[in-house]
């Protein structure tokens, strides 16, 4: 699937580049990421050099002052290297835990920890979801109390992606418990500090991304470690998550069409009664439906990036994306699991595998009824 969004020469060359790091760097490594837990550190250097982590960042920390366009490209072949768990950590460092730095930070915090970053020569976590907060963030408990220059930090955060391979973290903590939306901050927790504690966590699918619970027992950073004003962390991750729901949308869309793909190969080879599973109206119904459902993701999500590329809001298109796309993605899944049969149960199968993968799709990032509740308040409801 094509669009001129992506026609210049600069897309075609910079897609080539992604792809061949792709095929080269994560693709042949996906079991032994899977096995791992993780995937190789020493990746984000690679990435790093490549410039792949800073895309529309400023130059001036080492960023390539690009466009969204150029980000869809990214996420797209990452979304195909047959590794979610991989993607998600990449993403989850340059569009989940970095962008309130590069937008709200101070000077000395986007020299200190967003330069590495964007070099790859550190790791970057977001943490937000807690034991009971997740679609609710509001609901968060864990708390940082000023101490003259310092803040202090007590509680815990759930559900941490990159968790193992984190440097620092963008933490959200409340700072005033009595300000309601205006009683939050984000500040940056290095991992390496005394107090800080994380137990990694066994998942049902993305066995290549490290997940985590995070511990704070007065962990003491800073205060000029806060990104942006203090009380407005609230709102800063808020408009983080956007990022992070359009490439969710973009890589896990991705990740489908793949999917497809070698579903369409597996059903021309596959000799059922005589004849190619694919000659069966049924297979030839079933893939129809799943490339029409894709391609109707794939235009609800490019019209968030062009929005964006223009400078238009694009919150309601990508909250809309991010339902629609999830639940596709999971169809697709499901859909070329049955196709496979019994080796669709492997865990060597792409099939099998994706099907683990794509069911995160209606949680993370934020579930269907919280995506649907915040549309139908924009709408007016």
């Amino acid at each position: 699937m094509t669009t001129d969004l992506y026609a210049s020469s600069e897309h075609e060359a910079f897609r080539a580049t992604i792809r061949k790091f792709t095929e080269q760097e994560l693709r042949p490594r996906a079991r032994e990421f899977d096995e791992a837990g993780r995937i190789d550190k020493v990746l984000f250097k690679k990435m790093g050099a490549l410039g792949m982590l800073g895309l529309r960042y400023d130059p001036e920390y080492g960023g390539a002052g690009l466009d969204w366009s150029f980000s869809a490209v990214m996420h797209e072949e990452l979304g195909r290297s047959d590794n979610a768990g991989a993607t998600l950590a990449v993403s989850v460092h340059t569009e989940m835990s970095t962008p309130s730095l590069a937008q709200f930070g101070s000077e000395e915090l986007k020299r200190q920890y967003l330069i590495p970053a964007i070099a790859g020569e550190t790791v970057s976590a977001v943490a937000v979801t807690e034991p009971d907060a997740g679609s609710d963030v509001s609901a968060i408990k864990t708390r940082a109390v000023r101490d003259g220059d310092d803040w202090v930090i007590n509680g815990s955060k759930m559900y941490i992606t990159n968790a193992a391979n984190a440097d620092w973290l963008c933490l959200l903590v409340v700072t005033d418990p009595d300000a309601g939306y205006s009683g939050f901050s984000q500040i940056i927790v290095p991992t390496d500090l005394p107090g800080v504690r994380c137990d990694l966590l066994d998942k049902i699918g993305l066995w290549g991304s490290d997940t985590g619970q995070f511990y704070f027992d007065d962990v003491r950073v800073p205060v000029s470690n806060t990104i942006g004003d203090v009380g407005r962390g609230f709102q800063q991750q808020m408009m983080q998550f956007q990022d992070e729901r359009l490439v969710a949308c973009i890589s896990t869309l991705a990740g489908a069409e793949l999917l497809w793909e070698e579903t369409k190969k597996w059903t021309e080879e596959r000799i059922l009664f005589g004849k190619p599973l694919s000659k069966m109206q049924n297979t030839q119904f079933k893939m129809a439906e799943m490339w029409a459902q894709m391609l109707a993701a794939k235009e609800l999500g490019l019209a968030a990036v062009r929005a964006l590329v223009a400078g238009e809001d694009a919150t309601k298109t990508i909250t809309a994306a991010k339902v629609f796309t999830s639940n596709v993605a999971i169809d697709v899944a499901t859909a070329c699991l049955q196709l496979h049969g019994g080796y669709g149960l492997m865990k060597e199968s792409m099939a099998g595998r994706a099907y683990v993968d794509m069911r995160v799709a209606t949680i993370g990032g934020g579930s269907d009824e919280t995506m649907l509740q915040y549309l139908a308040k924009q709408l007016g409801f």
